[in-house]
């Protein structure tokens, strides 16, 4: 369940054995520097998790002091993505998306932030959205260690946000050559392929709208998420950064809603093109029945085996009768082509 843990002492690394033992460490030389629980240069506690169950998560919320409403989000998963506040305790629920270019999907990972005063627990769930590329970027920024637990927050909020530039990248991509594929001279079915390519936008605008509002109040307000205190664990200096994390989240979602309107575009035409298409068709269908016709109705007249018919005798009327089915054919044809229909 344990992913990796340590406590961060001015900017540095310590492995430590016990969970309970480094909380009570962390507590204790904070309150001998007498600095604020999270303010710059305090030691703070990071625990990272991946899909643990409610009685391995157990022992951690105890410990930690988590609320027991955030607990049960961790443990079940599949929330949207949120920031919420429980007394000194901030949750943050982020969608992790990753794009995989063999398939051209995107799979969706989902990772929860516990921010407290003295402590970062990070829960990753499914297999998509590892950390440890975020903890070894923090680690070797001192400056962000220095931010106690909201330069976690935002390394991590960075990340993820990192994430869907990445994906609006290879789908604007994806939409250019799909808008490409169906305005070429070529004729394919790409209905099935558009309809993917919906679904994969809206599993990424599913990720990162939801987040919009809630990190928008987190920056912008004085006050806690659900306006009981003050949000004392965002100096001026957290609030920029976080707000450049905003700029892009927000700069994604209006790409990715500009993609699904597009998508929709592209759709209609290509089911217009397709009926263009099919009524092309039943008109060459038609007209060269039509043409088909004559010759067939002369050969059935003249197949009826009556004695008493015209021409039956007559030397040229053989030829005749041929001379007239290619006329008349050949008259329809250029009919047909002239209006269009061939």
């Amino acid at each position: 369940m344990i992913v990796d843990v340590a406590t961060y002492q001015d900017g540095h690394r310590r492995d430590v054995p016990d969970l309970t033992a480094a909380l009570a460490r962390c507590r204790a030389r904070s309150a001998q520097d007498g600095g604020s629980p999270g303010g710059p240069g305090d030691d703070f506690l990071w625990l990272g998790l991946k899909d643990p169950t409610a009685e391995e998560f157990a022992d951690v919320a105890r410990t930690l002091h988590l609320h027991h409403l955030a607990v049960e989000d961790a443990v079940t998963g599949h929330q949207r993505p949120k920031v919420e506040r429980y007394g000194e305790t901030t949750f943050v629920v982020l969608k992790v998306l990753e794009y995989f270019d063999d398939t051209s999907q995107v799979e969706t990972g989902e990772v929860m932030l516990f921010v407290g005063p003295r402590f970062v627990v990070t829960v990753r769930r499914g297999e998509v959205g590892a950390l440890a590329v975020v903890r070894h970027a923090v680690e070797a920024d001192h400056r962000r260690l220095q931010r106690g637990p909201v330069g976690v927050l935002h390394a991590v909020m960075e990340h993820v946000v990192s994430g869907y530039t990445t994906i609006d990248s290879e789908l604007e991509q994806d939409v250019e050559e799909m808008e490409e594929q169906v305005f070429s001279p070529s004729r394919s079915s790409d209905a099935q392929r558009i309809y993917s390519l919906k679904r994969e936008v809206l599993e990424v605008r599913r990720g990162a709208f939801p987040l919009v509002a809630p990190l928008k109040r987190l920056v912008e307000s004085d006050t806690d998420v659900d306006g009981e205190g003050t949000a004392h664990h965002l100096d001026d200096q957290a609030r920029f950064v976080l707000r450049d994390v905003l700029d892009n989240l927000v700069r994604t979602v209006e790409h990715v809603e500009s993609y699904d309107r597009l998508l929709t575009d592209i759709l209609n035409a290509h089911l217009a093109q397709v009926s263009v298409r099919q009524n092309d068709d039943m008109r060459k269908i038609s007209s060269w029945a039509a043409i088909f016709a004559v010759p067939t109705l002369v050969a059935g007249v003249y197949g009826m085996n009556f004695e008493h018919m015209p021409e039956l005798t007559w030397r040229f009327g053989y030829p005749l009768c041929v001379l007239f089915m290619v006329a008349v054919c050949v008259g329809l044809y250029r009919s047909f082509k002239r209006s269009g229909w061939l």
